[in-house]
């Protein structure tokens, strides 16, 4: 099969060199690549029915095919790659922010899923799951044996559907049985409270949710504390992996009147892309302060640059992750989608992150607790094997620790911010002074 496909894009290379041979179109040096290239995919092919018809167990044809393209696409760079039709329809739910569940954050621990919280208002809390249960059975089914994605899988499906879960509870003699409907469930891609004086919102994630979310929360929090009370806003993005890059200029403009928020650039230095702000400040111009960590990544980092360079915030924590590509979904039909990375983008001051990340204007370290110790909580695009180069890159690299203390009280970072708006402590850098903004002109 492979061979005829060969065979057939030979000639079809083969034909259309010669055909520009007679107009006259071609170069000695574009026939040398053709032929080069038939080369490589006539290897290609002959490897392929190799393996076909001698390899110690007959291999899945498809799989050998799936990773022979996901082999191509991470030589590239880290973020580029090939989805199945499986994958692609995942990456999909998790940036729509919606899927039919049961409504419960979990992970895996001694081989069964354990419930870290349930979700309010959804089928799970509603069915009497709690934090801290352990999902020992999925409609009959052992957990053991299983991946997390692979229960978690289990656990979605059509929303009204039942499933029924054995749970394993503390202090409980024997096993509870638990019967869910599935819902629809509505990821927060923004939690929020009212720290006294102060308000605070955690962006988990860039999702089709997250501008809406975000304009809920500063609307909540506006109605709980009186303007004459409020000092101001602290935006949470440590351990924000991205997302859409939409939601990420959406969000930056919450908080800008006007100028570029990040520019994207291709291959082509005229295929240049600016994202500009809107009049209108969503926190009446209140002070505002960034926290960044070294797990604030790609859209976060578009965030923390336009809100910085713009003098809008003071950007508070350690290095960012420095992860500055931008990635195309190119659906495949009904065969997957293709992530591809097709471009850089750089701050409204014209500096690209790529491989060096944002620094805060006020670095605080988070210390680690003594069981985290001696472990490499450190993450870092520069890290990453066949990372794009970045133009700004340093010997240091990008990225810093990913660690964030589960209790407020415990937070220096958060602590140092919440300092910093009540005036307990001060810097140089806030409050930022918009008229010292350096723009790429």
């Amino acid at each position: 099969m492979m061979r005829k496909l060969s065979l057939l894009l030979a000639g079809a290379l083969m034909g259309a060199s010669a055909m520009s041979l007679i107009q006259g179109g071609a170069s000695a040096t574009a026939n040398a690549a053709a032929s080069d290239t038939y080369k490589q995919l006539s290897i290609f092919g002959d490897i392929f029915e190799r393996v076909r018809g001698q390899y110690v167990t007959p291999p899945d044809d498809k799989s050998l095919v799936e990773n022979a393209i996901n082999g191509m696409l991470t030589s590239l760079d880290p973020h580029s790659s090939y989805m199945n039709a499986e994958a692609a329809k995942d990456m999909r739910v998790q940036t729509k922010g919606e899927f039919g569940g049961l409504g419960i954050e979990v992970t895996m621990e001694n081989e069964l899923v354990k419930v870290i919280t349930p979700i309010d208002d959804t089928p799970a809390a509603k069915a009497g799951v709690l934090a801290g249960d352990y999902i020992s059975k999925i409609d009959g089914q052992e957990v053991r044996g299983l991946t997390l994605n692979d229960a978690v899988e289990k656990m979605r499906g059509l929303v009204n559907t039942p499933i029924k879960l054995e749970i394993l509870r503390e202090g409980a003699d024997k096993p509870i049985n638990i019967e869910v409907v599935r819902d629809i469930i509505k990821v927060k891609a923004v939690k929020f409270r009212v720290e006294n004086d102060v308000g605070y919102m955690k962006v988990t994630s860039f999702t089709e949710k997250t501008f809406d979310d975000l304009q809920a929360a500063i609307a909540t929090i506006k109605k709980d504390i009186p303007a004459d009370k409020l000092k101001g806003y602290v935006l949470d993005l440590r351990l924000n992996p991205g997302g859409l890059l939409d939601q990420a200029v959406s969000v930056s403009d919450a908080f800008l009147d006007r100028g570029e928020v990040v520019s994207t650039r291709g291959r082509d230095p005229k295929d240049v892309t600016r994202f500009d702000s809107r009049p209108g400040d969503l926190i009446d111009g209140k002070p505002l302060i960034v926290l960044i960590n070294g797990g604030s990544a790609s859209a976060s980092e578009i965030v923390a640059g336009a809100l910085q360079d713009h003098r809008r915030a003071t950007v508070v924590g350690t290095q960012s992750f420095g992860k500055g590509s931008v990635q195309t979904i190119i659906p495949l039909a009904e065969n997957g989608a293709l992530r591809l990375t097709t471009a850089l983008y750089y701050t409204p001051s014209g500096k690209s992150i790529q491989g060096k990340g944002i620094s805060p204007d006020v670095k605080v370290d988070q210390p680690l607790p003594d069981e985290l110790k001696g472990q490499d909580v450190t993450r870092g695009e520069s890290e990453l094997k066949g990372h794009i180069k970045g133009v700004e890159e340093s010997d240091e690299g990008s990225g810093s620790s990913a660690y964030v203390p589960p209790e407020p009280k415990d937070d220096l970072q958060l602590n140092y911010a919440l300092d910093l708006l009540r005036g307990v402590k001060t810097d140089p850098s806030f409050p930022p002074n918009p008229q010292k903004a350096v723009m790429n002109q």
